[in-house]
């Protein structure tokens, strides 16, 4: 998209959010609360996302001499925060961001079979402690998380309970007390889920030993080299005395984690890998956090967003909407990650349900989320960085994937670039590595051609679509109810603690004709409502409203 289309864009945004701030309470708009079962989540590798700077490209004498896509590519943490100072988050109508783990990686390359690959999507630890030089330092966190809530946008920290870095030269593997290399997982059971390495010489952290274990020696150097052993264990004397936990594996790493909120004001976490542990490593990491939490924002309160309480979502591989509470481990047994800490699950099977009918899918879900998920919710995304199974690879169907992923119950997850279509089969990539190419910038400000689209016009469909959802709750979190079947309508209504928000949503609609839409038992007759659209504006008439334009849908609210 050129500047000044961009620009258009954020205008628009923003009008639509203030001209719905004067309507009454019930009504959403500005004066609607935030829900995260609602939210609009934008997750992003900050490697591949944007490089404010080219200085921290490569650290720790880490090279470009990766396989295809699998070297550091230079998007850092100053990225992200230029991005939401310039209102790219806001144009999209986000309410959170999500980024990969900013924790110091592996130093080193490894051959994971896919070719030589290093840690840049985060999930490869060295210290938990520290930010990866690569990406930026403590400074550059605290203004991307200070900047996204004086924004009004909250951010979800990724973060890994399972596994450290994979074992090299530079970095070798912690004691056996803290990590084993082997078995494998094979996944027939619990035990071959939970007791196992994910994948070859990835280190398990032993989330099931409950004996007291000393620092690993190389972090036990590492601090001592940057001149912070002593501060470093004396917080760890602290946490363990105060919280009564055992000096066992995983309570080091809560620990860790949780910092990252006291410090920095993390909104909530998504678990990485949260199968492959025990679900009780969660409830307690959900207390450890939750406390953080709480004492940022009584050091904060001018920073806080509220008074949400700290939210977890969490990556249950294969997880879906349609297993309601319980998760298959396999080998008749089941586990309840809900009662176990998470307020959410990402929801998996979208990319396959994205094939149904828009009634099919909207219902569906809603019954699921309003029945055996009511309290909770579910992350809904229609591509990822490692679902190799996208529901549009070549994004022929990208306004389809935006209409579907943005108004299905439940909350939704732009992965970066869904909304600029940016490729998802790159030549020479292999496996994961071929859904995590960098940013498409370029093809935003070029204003290029896709089959049949302008990529201008798909990022301003996403942008309508994400201004509707963050104005108005009811269309993530309310109940679901079909109007008319042709134009296809429906209703979404929420209600909780005195607020109700409602909205109406026709589809396929005949191109270039304005059509009457049925907003009976939704809008009462001679109430104004707003197409957040187009941005028009129509009076209700005999249970119908009708906007002075030509789309092939209208999104309805006050």
């Amino acid at each position: 998209m050129k500047r000044s289309a961009l620009a258009a864009a954020l205008a628009l945004a923003l009008a639509l959010a203030s001209g719905a701030a004067s309507t009454p309470a019930f009504a959403h708009g500005a004066n609607q609360p935030f829900v995260w079962e609602g939210a609009t989540v934008y997750f992003l590798l900050t490697d591949r996302f944007s490089n404010a700077n080219a200085a921290n490209d490569l650290a720790y004498g880490r090279k470009r001499d990766g396989a295809v896509l699998r070297s550091y590519m230079g998007g850092d943490l100053a990225g992200v925060t230029a991005k939401i100072k310039e209102g790219y988050f806001t144009t999209l109508g986000v309410d959170a961001i999500w980024i990969s783990p900013p924790v110091e990686q592996n130093h080193a390359s490894t051959d994971e079979g896919t070719g030589t690959s290093y840690g840049f999507h985060g999930y490869w630890a060295k210290d938990f402690t520290s930010v990866d030089a690569n990406l930026g330092t403590e400074a550059d966190v605290k203004e991307l998380v200070d900047t996204a809530h004086a924004h009004g946008i909250r951010v979800l920290l990724d973060v890994v309970m399972n596994h450290t870095g994979p074992v090299t030269q530079a970095d070798p593997a912690w004691p056996k007390e803290w990590v084993r290399l082997d078995p494998v997982c094979t996944h027939q059971d619990t035990a071959t889920t939970v007791d196992c390495a994910l994948v070859k010489n990835l280190p398990d952290i032993r989330t099931d030993n409950n004996k007291a274990v000393q620092l690993p020696p190389t972090l036990v150097a590492k601090w001592k080299q940057e001149g912070r052993y002593e501060r470093e264990v004396k917080e760890l004397d602290a946490f363990f005395k105060r919280t009564g936990f055992p000096r066992a594996p995983r309570y080091y790493v809560m620990k860790w984690h949780a910092d990252w909120v006291r410090k920095y004001g993390f909104d909530g976490f998504r678990g990485d890998t949260v199968k492959h542990t025990e679900p009780g490593v969660w409830k307690d990491l959900k207390k450890v956090a939750s406390e953080a939490y709480e004492d940022w924002k009584r050091a904060n309160p001018a920073k806080r967003l509220g008074d949400d309480k700290f939210f977890m979502t969490a990556e249950v591989f294969n997880y879906s909407v349609n297993h309601g509470r319980m998760f298959d481990m396999n080998g008749g047994k089941y586990a309840d990650f809900f009662a176990n800490g998470f307020d959410s699950l990402i929801n998996f099977s979208m990319v396959r349900d994205a094939k149904q009918s828009y009634e099919q899918l909207f219902s569906g879900y809603s019954k699921a989320l309003n029945g055996p998920l009511k309290g909770y919710s579910v992350l809904n995304y229609i591509s990822s960085h490692d679902d190799g199974n996208p529901f549009d690879p070549l994004r022929t169907r990208a306004f389809e994937s935006a209409t579907k992923l943005m108004l299905a119950p439940g909350a939704a997850q732009i992965y970066y670039g869904d909304e600029t279509a940016r490729v998802l089969k790159v030549d020479g990539a292999v496996g994961d590595a071929t859904l995590r190419s960098f940013m498409n910038w370029g093809d935003l400000a070029d204003n290029a051609q896709r089959a049949g689209y302008r990529v201008s016009d798909l990022h301003l469909h996403w942008s309508r679509l994400g201004q509707f959802r963050r104005a108005h709750p009811a269309v993530g979190a309310g109940v679901h109810e079909q109007l008319e079947s042709s134009p296809y309508t429906f209703a979404r209504k929420f209600e909780r603690a005195g607020v109700r928000d409602s909205v109406v949503v026709a589809l396929d609609l005949p191109p270039g004709k304005p059509t009457p839409v049925s907003v009976a038992g939704v809008f009462l007759d001679g109430q104004t409502v707003r197409d957040y659209y187009s941005g028009k504006t129509a009076l209700v008439a005999n249970g119908k409203v009708q906007f002075d334009t030509g789309n092939s849908m209208v999104l309805i609210g006050f």
